[in-house]
């Protein structure tokens, strides 16, 4: 017996692993038709930069000899999806931008892990230029929010993001720069979390964008976000940063204790004022009153973040844009923006990269201060739902910034810090659309974290909400 079409998407990345293992369903079929939908949706969701049809039908194939024969693993058979910016073998890695691409010779130390648990890579996702925008657009086009056609689902990780909430694969893999796994979960209804610094190997690459980018999973519930997280995680012997290990899934399933949380709206510090769209802060104080309902003591309290953080951020950031224009076959195509964004890099990425690095540990020591008294804190993910999927077409360089900054100025501190933090869905706006939360974490606290979302999984239930097939 195999599962109906039309439960595809509603099963989960444990689900999907389980049928597999009991032999109620078949890689080869839950393959095919992952990319028979992801095929489907191309001209209108524009999820995937790649589908690698004949290869994954290949890989599933493989996988049920591999279950015929009585041998198990965490995904042995189940489609993912990965985010543009991480290498599979024989397939390029564009991230997001125009051109013609070499393929792969070799995978990712993150591709790798997943091929060890036995995951069946169906596709590339879509990201924004160089992952610099939360929206994922480009030479490509639009990828569009599942919940609303005119909207986007953010970014960098859009495309990811967009794929898991269409249910097109039941997790997928993005990557976190300044909250680009936290905003799309947050504008899509999906738990994604931005892990520590160094917890999930970006290699080749030693050390992402100076440290400030981190591959974190996306998926519908917090066990296969943290199922996910798990097989992924663990260092390459290149990698520069190198944590402790740690086990996340097996804290979903424990209650947390009572904890003490700091309510925080204070908006980073940006170049402009910014403010908080009512309804996003309603979400956060509606997250507020179902922690204290569970038990938890809630306190408006804010991080000391600092006028300094910004220009900590800004050199890491333009000289990693620089660094990956290099690699470009022709960056001639790049946006106008990129070229502007990378010869700031290149005017950043000595002195003042030296210096961002150096004070990197005192901002922590100030930053970190709030832990003191608090184990977590709550914040909005964005400053406003999902904008209009063009929002940054045919515009400069200042108004970008300005529509940037607007709509996410909440999540790019804790890339800096390289701490753990977790988008959780907090309901919708009066227009149906997603609204997020975040629950950030001092160093190695994802599995209190994870916890914690899982704990108001099970009150809230978000897992049961589902968009309106349109595409």
């Amino acid at each position: 017996m195999t599962t109906h079409a039309e439960d595809t998407r509603e099963l989960g990345l444990e689900d999907t692993a389980a049928a597999l293992a009991n032999g109620t369903t078949s890689s080869v079929d839950l393959v095919r038709r992952s990319l028979d939908a992801a095929e489907a949706s191309q001209p209108s969701l524009n999820a995937f930069r790649i589908l690698r049809r004949e290869a994954a039908l290949a890989e599933a194939a493989e996988a049920d000899r591999r279950l015929a024969a009585g041998e198990r693993a965490p995904l042995l058979g189940v489609p993912i999806a990965v985010k543009d910016d991480v290498d599979v073998a024989g397939e390029p890695t564009a991230f997001g931008c125009a051109g013609e691409f070499p393929a792969k010779t070799a995978d990712s130390e993150v591709v790798c892990r997943l091929r060890e648990a036995g995951a069946v890579i169906v596709g590339k996702t879509n990201s924004p230029e160089l992952g610099q925008w939360p929206f994922t657009g480009g030479s490509f086009g639009h990828t569009r929010n599942p919940w609303a056609a005119g909207r986007t689902p953010g970014g960098s990780s859009g495309g990811s993001a967009a794929a898991v909430a269409a249910g097109l694969v039941p997790a997928a893999l993005g990557s976190d720069g300044a909250g680009s796994v936290r905003i799309p979960a947050s504008w899509t209804n999906l738990v994604g979390i931005k892990p520590q610094r160094g917890r999930v190997s970006t290699w080749p690459e030693t050390e992402a964008f100076y440290g400030i980018t981190v591959i974190g999973p996306l998926a519908r519930t917090v066990a296969d976000a943290a199922l996910l997280l798990d097989l992924v995680s663990g260092s390459h012997e290149g990698d520069l940063h190198q944590p402790p290990p740690v086990t996340v899934r097996d804290a979903v399933d424990r209650e947390p204790g009572r904890l003490r949380i700091a309510l925080s709206l204070k908006i980073p510090y940006t170049a402009t004022p910014r403010t908080l769209h009512p309804e996003l802060k309603d979400a956060v104080g509606e997250t507020a009153h179902t922690l204290r309902k569970l038990g938890h003591e809630v306190v408006i309290a804010d991080p000391a973040y600092g006028l300094l953080l910004g220009l900590n951020f800004l050199p890491r950031s333009m000289a990693g844009l620089e660094q990956w224009r290099t690699r470009m076959p022709d960056p001639s195509l790049l946006d106008p923006r990129t070229q502007a964004n990378a010869r700031t890099g290149r005017l950043l990425g000595g002195l003042p990269l030296r210096a961002s690095r150096a004070a990197e540990p005192r901002m922590r020591r100030r930053i970190g201060a709030i832990f003191d008294d608090f184990d977590v804190i709550l914040a909005p993910s964005t400053a406003t739902p999902p904008p209009p999927v063009d929002a940054l077409d045919g515009i400069g360089q200042f108004e970008t910034d300005k529509v940037i900054t607007a709509a996410c100025p909440y999540t790019w501190p804790w890339n800096i810090l390289g701490w753990p933090s977790v988008n959780v869905p907090a309901g919708f706006t009066s227009d149906g659309l997603p609204r997020g939360v975040q629950l950030m974490g001092h160093h190695d606290t994802e599995p209190m974290l994870v916890s914690l979302a899982a704990q108001l999984e099970r009150e809230l239930r978000w897992d049961r909400e589902r968009p309106e097939q349109w595409w």
